[in-house]
C-alpha cells in the first residue's frame, strides 16, 4: 500500500497566544516535569514563570503562557512531532522574523519574538496584552468589516514585501492539497484511522472530478508567482487588540502562491456561513429550524451573503497593498476557499467517529466552488 495524505495531515495550533484567559486554555504541563523551559526563560534574561499565572492556549503543541520573575508577560511553545518536521519548522519560523525585521510594512504586526531554542523545540513570543482570538471575535459576531481590511492590509503587506538581499526564503511546496492526490492507505494508517478519517478518505478518492480539479489546481499554483507568504492562515491565527490585527503562527512561513492565503482567509468566511446554516445566527426572526435540502440550500445562500462584505473588505484592502497581481490570482484563491472547506473536514476528521451532516455540506460547497472557481469568484466576495 502506498503513503497517503492523511498520514501527514496535522491538527493545528488554535493559538499562538491569548490574554487574561479571554481566549481558551487548560492547566498546563507541570513545568517541574519541563525544566527546559524555565532555563530557556532565564537564557533570554525573562526569568522564572510564575506558576499561579500559567495557562495553556489550545493547541496541538505544549504550551504556556503567564507572568515571569522580570514582570514581563510571555508565551513558551513546544513543537511537538518528527525531528526532522519540527526543525523544518523552527527554521521557517526564524525566517519570517528576519524577513518581518528587515522589510518596512507597518500593516503586518505579529506578536514580538524573544528566542528560540532548536535542539529543547522551544520558542518564546511577547504575551499580546488584552489580544482577542480572532475566531472568537468571528464566532461572537464582532470581527467586523474594519477588522477584515486591517487584516487584508496585512496579508497584502506580507505578499508585497521583498526579501531582502541575501535572506533565502523556503521555496519547498506546502504539503496539502497535493498530498492528497497519492493513492492507496499505508496498513499502519488504515489500522489507526477513526472512522471519519476512513469515510473521508473514500469521499476524496472515488470522487474523479474532484481529483482532476485538485490535479488543476496544484498545477496552476505551481506555475504562478511567488510572494513571502503564512500558508496556514485562518482566523484564530489573528489575535485583535482594539483596532490592531496582530498574525501569529508562522511556522508553514515560505515563498508560494499568494491564491492560497487569501483563500485560506475567504474559505474561513464560507465555512462560518455554511456552519450557520443549522442556526439562526443573523435571521431577521427566529426560526424552528427543520431543513430539507432545498432549505439548506436557500439558507446556505442567504448566510453567505450575509458574510461575504467580511471577504470582500479583506479583499479591496489586500489590493491596495499590493503593487501588481497577476491576472488570475482571484480565480485560484476562490479555488483555494474551496478547497479550505474539504481540508477543514479532513483536519477535524481523527478526532470524530462520523462526518456529520454539516461538515458534509460545507464539503459539497467546497467541491462545488474548486470544480469551478471562475463561476464563483464573485459570489464569495473575491470578484471585481
Amino acid at each position: 500500500m502506498g503513503g497517503t495524505a492523511m498520514d501527514h495531515v496535522s491538527s493545528r495550533d488554535s493559538k499562538e497566544s491569548g490574554s487574561d484567559g479571554k481566549n481558551p486554555g487548560f492547566a498546563p504541563i507541570n513545568l517541574d516535569l519541563v525544566p527546559e523551559v524555565d532555563l530557556f526563560l532565564r537564557k533570554l534574561g525573562a526569568g522564572d514563570f510564575h506558576r499561579e499565572s500559567l495557562t495553556a492556549p489550545v493547541g496541538r503543541n505544549d504550551t504556556w503562557a503567564g507572568l515571569t520573575d522580570s514582570g514581563r508577560k510571555v508565551f513558551v511553545k513546544r513543537l511537538d512531532g518528527p525531528s526532522d518536521d519540527v526543525q523544518a519548522r523552527m527554521r521557517r519560523m526564524l525566517s519570517f522574523e528576519n524577513f518581518v525585521g528587515l522589510v518596512n510594512k507597518p500593516a503586518l504586526r505579529s506578536p514580538a519574538f524573544l528566542g528560540i531554542d532548536m535542539d529543547a523545540r522551544l520558542v518564546a513570543f511577547e504575551f499580546v496584552d488584552a489580544g482577542m482570538s480572532g475566531a472568537k471575535l468571528m464566532v461572537d459576531e464582532t470581527f467586523d468589516d474594519e477588522l477584515a481590511r486591517a487584516a487584508g492590509e496585512a496579508i497584502g503587506s506580507l505578499h508585497d514585501g521583498v526579501p531582502p538581499e541575501g535572506e533565502e526564503l523556503d521555496e519547498s511546496a506546502p504539503t496539502l492539497p497535493a498530498l492528497v492526490l497519492q493513492q492507496g492507505l499505508t496498513l499502519r494508517a488504515f489500522n489507526n484511522f477513526s472512522f471519519a478519517e476512513l469515510e473521508v478518505w473514500r469521499l476524496l478518492q472515488n470522487d474523479a472530478a474532484l481529483i482532476e480539479a485538485i490535479v488543476e489546481l496544484c498545477r496552476r499554483e505551481r506555475e504562478a508567482p511567488r510572494v513571502p507568504s503564512h500558508c496556514d492562515l485562518r482566523v484564530d491565527q489573528f489575535i485583535i487588540v482594539r483596532d490592531l490585527v496582530y498574525i501569529a503562527d508562522w511556522e508553514e512561513f515560505r515563498l508560494a502562491d499568494a491564491a492560497r492565503d487569501i483563500g485560506s482567509f475567504a474559505g474561513e468566511w464560507l465555512y462560518r456561513s455554511v456552519l450557520d446554516i443549522v442556526t439562526s445566527r443573523g435571521d431577521s426572526v427566529f426560526i424552528d429550524i427543520d431543513l430539507d435540502h432545498d432549505a439548506v440550500l436557500r439558507r446556505g445562500a442567504e448566510k453567505i451573503e450575509r458574510l461575504r462584505p467580511r471577504v470582500q473588505n479583506f479583499w479591496r484592502a489586500y489590493l491596495g497593498k499590493r503593487k501588481q497581481v497577476d491576472a488570475e490570482l482571484a480565480e485560484r484563491a476562490t479555488a483555494f476557499a474551496g478547497w479550505h472547506m474539504l481540508d477543514r473536514m479532513i483536519a477535524s476528521s481523527p478526532q470524530r467517529a462520523r462526518i456529520s451532516g454539516i461538515e458534509r455540506a460545507a464539503a459539497g460547497i467546497g467541491r462545488k466552488i474548486l470544480l469551478e472557481p471562475r463561476k464563483f469568484a464573485s459570489t464569495i466576495g473575491l470578484g471585481e
